[in-house]
């Protein structure tokens, strides 16, 4: 059936890039990803709350954006520890108000949960293999990846849920769709976020709060500069790998994240959008290799 187009009726539906009055809350905004969303939302109006464990970090941030006229703080924050959580959730209320939209960014890997080759057949002796991972280790991965989202959650969509209205966003993973070689835990613990991402949009679907994901393909870190990088400057064979096996054959990089988490987190272009898991990978997850 073909619909008739009104040419007069202004949909007004552009892309978001005005939060003023929104509260944001963003945690692991220590770090270079969510450091960036957390100042691009001040740009864009909103208050925000940066959380991270590296309360220097953060409070850094703040003062930043505070020098340019812009709204945030910086709180220390374990996302693994409820009580420290709750704490931090009283004082963003009474600094900036309740909370119109939650980032968990916290997560990441550790060098006892990955293996020192990517095929167990290549391990020499002294390499870690498969069978040396740490259970402490690994432990610890999922630990911040998975409850560093749920425990978050918990306690911020209080206020999103008594309101009937707001926004998740969740960080996963490529490693969520295809698991990495190396790094087993992280791979598995980008999965339960990204089926978490859909738990939680299936269970708040009737309250009005939305809850995605984003899936950041291959970005240059602190954490994997030494494997994909030589000493020298050169890159390794991993990242000859990654980019024959990229179209856009460049990694990603953190600006390239915020179209899509503006984009996500706008309540008016993105109303009907809830339980998906967006990749932002340069191709990669679109090609075969072949």
């Amino acid at each position: 059936m073909n619909l008739p187009l009104n040419k007069e009726r202004n949909m007004n539906l552009p892309l978001n890039i005005d939060y003023t009055g929104k509260v944001v809350v963003i945690t692991g905004a220590g770090g270079v990803l969510c450091g960036d969303m957390a100042r691009a939302f001040a740009q864009a109006g909103a208050k925000v709350a940066a959380l991270d464990l590296n309360e220097d970090s953060v409070k850094k941030l703040a003062d930043e954006c505070k020098s340019e006229g812009y709204i945030c703080e910086g709180y220390k924050a374990n996302v693994l520890d409820s009580e420290a959580l709750e704490a931090v959730h009283k004082q963003t209320l009474a600094e900036l108000g309740p909370c119109d939209i939650l980032i968990n960014g916290a997560g990441g890997n550790n060098p006892k949960a990955s293996t020192d080759n990517e095929y167990h057949h290549e391990a020499e002796n002294g390499q870690k293999s498969f069978f040396d991972l740490d259970s402490e280790g690994i432990d610890f991965v999922f630990r911040l990846s998975f409850q560093g989202t749920l425990l978050p959650t918990q306690v911020f969509t209080k206020d999103m849920a008594e309101r009937k209205s707001g926004v998740i966003l969740n960080i996963s993973s490529m490693n969520a769709y295809l698991p990495l070689t190396k790094i087993p835990a992280y791979s598995g613990a980008k999965a339960a976020v990204s089926n978490f991402t859909q738990w939680l949009a299936v269970h708040f679907a009737g309250t009005g709060i939305r809850c995605n994901a984003i899936a950041p393909g291959f970005l240059v870190s602190n954490q994997n500069r030494s494997l994909l990088f030589n000493k020298d400057g050169t890159p390794t064979s991993r990242t000859e790998k990654i980019l024959n096996g990229t179209p856009m054959k460049r990694f990603v990089e953190s600006e390239d994240l915020l179209g899509a988490v503006f984009f996500l987190c706008d309540n008016k272009a993105a109303s009907a959008i809830t339980g998906v898991v967006l990749p932002i990978d340069g191709g990669f997850s679109a090609y075969s290799g072949v």
